[in-house]
């Protein structure tokens, strides 16, 4: 509760809640949250939840989350690590040593890149970007790519139209860190196993229905706020709390 400085955490089954914004309304105004005041979300820029800030608060400030962006980075700095120049052939126009160069730009570009998004330049890292899809188009303009370079070629690409589509919400995270704000939401990641871990996780071996999955999503965020006593108390008022809150989660869930 807002008094008890106690963070709450909620989920849902994106398609079969029918409510999820009125559900995270309810859990931030559980949290003390005010109709005029200034809530800063921090969001991996998807498509289901980039509107829902503007609907949830008119003062909401939508931030893409630095943790998501450096982790598509770090994947394609990966992928460029395999990357290695094409074999002779009549019809290649690049020397070796000229292949070598591009694709020694590519793992430098990469680096820039994550160098201009710390500081918020969206604008010079769009032309990284772009620099980077030339660079990788050239090291096979008439034959058909390596099985690494399609790859890094298709997931640069998705990182282009990721980037311009959430270009307003990336901020200059170098200033944010240096002023003690927030800029990445890696720490929910461990709420986040926390939360499904225990069940949903897929050495476990287990199959869920969307309702199941919701039911189960009820009852374990509400075992992680310590709600679910007063929420059997609320349903059932002779509800007696006689076994231990896993226990009462076991048995919930298998009910569900």
């Amino acid at each position: 509760m807002p008094d008890q400085g106690r963070a709450s955490c909620f989920g849902y089954v994106q398609t079969y809640d029918t409510k999820p914004k009125r559900r995270l309304y309810e859990v931030l105004k559980s949290q003390g949250m005010q109709a005029n005041q200034q809530v800063t979300f921090l969001t991996d820029g998807g498509e289901d939840i980039r509107d829902l800030p503007c609907y949830l608060n008119p003062q909401a400030e939508h931030l893409l989350d630095w943790f998501h962006i450096t982790m598509r980075i770090t994947v394609m700095t990966t992928m460029a690590k395999s990357l290695l120049p094409p074999p002779p052939g009549p019809d290649l126009e690049l020397t070796a040593e000229e292949a070598t160069k591009l694709i020694s730009e590519v793992r430098a570009d990469l680096k820039r890149l994550k160098w201009f998004l710390w500081h918020g330049n969206v604008f010079r890292a769009l032309n990284t970007v772009e620099g980077i899809t030339i660079d990788l188009e050239t090291l096979h303009p008439n034959d058909e790519p390596s099985d690494s370079q399609a790859k890094l070629l298709k997931a640069v690409r998705e990182f282009d139209s990721y980037l311009r589509t959430n270009a307003a919400r990336i901020p200059n995270y170098g200033e944010r860190r240096r002023a003690g704000e927030a800029i990445s939401t890696a720490f929910t990641e461990s709420a986040v196993n926390q939360v499904i871990s225990k069940r949903i996780v897929k050495k476990q071996q287990m199959r869920w229905s969307p309702t199941g999955a919701q039911l189960f999503l009820q009852v374990r965020t509400a075992v992680l706020n310590n709600d679910l006593a007063s929420c059997c108390h609320r349903w059932y008022p002779g509800f007696t709390h006689t076994t231990t809150t896993d226990a009462l989660d076991d048995q919930l869930v298998a009910a569900a």
